[in-house]
């Protein structure tokens, strides 16, 4: 096998990987953890230190993955010759990646304020809106991955560089 391949082959697992525990983080988080100790432990101040426990230990695992998708995702971008740029919307191939690639920005955004700005919240209006900021994205998420599978079927039909 080619070394150009397993190189390839080895930048799209990582990319992968990184977006599997960004991605799948939130949506463990949002879906399962938060609700069952809710559900165990009410919303007294033992739910509140146990998530931010949980968020603190879950944001060290988020920025890794940011740096490494954001490596990986430059190592990928040239891969096609049907990408023509960051935020190109020259073509269908481009602006799906650029909408994913809004999407990523507007997630990095909202992790960094859930986590850096909302870290300390005191009120029940700040814990509501940091609960919804993760919904959102976790939605945002969702999408990024269905914009995944629509670039790479695009990417199928176009020769690679």
């Amino acid at each position: 096998m080619p070394t150009k391949t397993i190189v390839f082959a080895m930048v799209t697992f990582l990319h992968d990987l990184f977006t599997a525990v960004w991605i799948g983080g939130l949506i463990t988080l949002g879906l399962t953890v938060m609700p069952s100790i809710k559900k165990m432990l009410g919303k007294g101040p033992e739910t509140k230190k146990l998530m931010d426990a949980i968020q603190k230990r879950q944001s060290v695992f988020t920025y890794v993955s940011l740096v490494g998708l954001v490596l990986t995702g430059l190592l990928q971008a040239n891969r096609t010759s049907a990408f023509l740029g960051l935020f190109s919307l020259g073509n269908t191939y481009s602006a799906v990646l650029a909408v994913k690639h809004i999407l990523v920005l507007a997630m990095i955004v909202i992790a960094l304020y859930r986590s850096l700005a909302l870290s300390k919240t005191t009120t029940h209006a700040q814990e509501k809106l940091k609960a919804a900021l993760l919904f959102l994205n976790i939605i945002f998420g969702v999408s990024i991955l269905l914009l995944s599978g629509f670039a790479t079927a695009l990417s199928a039909s176009i020769p690679a560089i």
